[in-house]
């Protein structure tokens, strides 16, 4: 199971500040065509969707990348908690309602990954899908700040794994 620590936590909160900050149009802009800005979160929007759905007990290549992602991320936030501003580092409790992919929900993260990996190669919007994807995995993980969307988004990739897979 993975595990997330306060620094993991901070470093997903760090890319979502990030994000928000470089996307911020300014509120008269915003309020003369919010569809498109609005829009323009989209791609991180649903990679940090898929990012959530990489730490649902994915195995294999993919689930590795997840937890080798969510552990670096907790590396560097303890670093930076620890030596950057002196605070302390220590890990925070799970989700307490895991709810895992079945088989075909898996299959559906294995269909999103390779649309991600070309969306992040050809896309204009590369980076903001990458981050996405990242803030996800720290944040997914967690209970108190994103885990609660990981539920629905495990949920809702098993319904579609099971139309999709159940038609054939």
């Amino acid at each position: 199971m993975n595990y997330v620590t306060f620094g993991g936590v901070t470093v997903g909160i760090c890319l979502l500040v990030h994000q928000a900050v470089t996307w911020w149009p300014g509120r008269k802009a915003l309020m003369s065509d919010p569809v498109r800005y609005l829009s323009e979160l989209l791609p991180f929007l649903l990679s940090w969707a898929y990012g959530c759905l990489t730490t649902l007990g994915v195995g294999g290549v993919i689930g590795t990348a997840s937890s080798a992602t969510l552990g670096l991320s907790n590396w560097l936030g303890d670093a930076a908690l620890v030596w950057g501003v002196g605070g302390h580092a220590g890990q925070l409790a799970a989700r307490p309602s895991f709810v895992p992919l079945s088989g075909p929900g898996v299959a559906v993260v294995l269909i999103l990954t390779v649309g991600l990996t070309a969306a992040a190669k050809v896309s204009r919007r590369g980076g903001d899908i990458k981050r996405g994807a990242w803030c996800g995995i720290t944040l997914g993980t967690s209970a108190g700040v994103a885990g609660f969307a990981a539920v629905p988004l495990a949920l809702a990739a098993n319904w579609v794994g099971d139309g999709v897979y159940g038609a054939l």
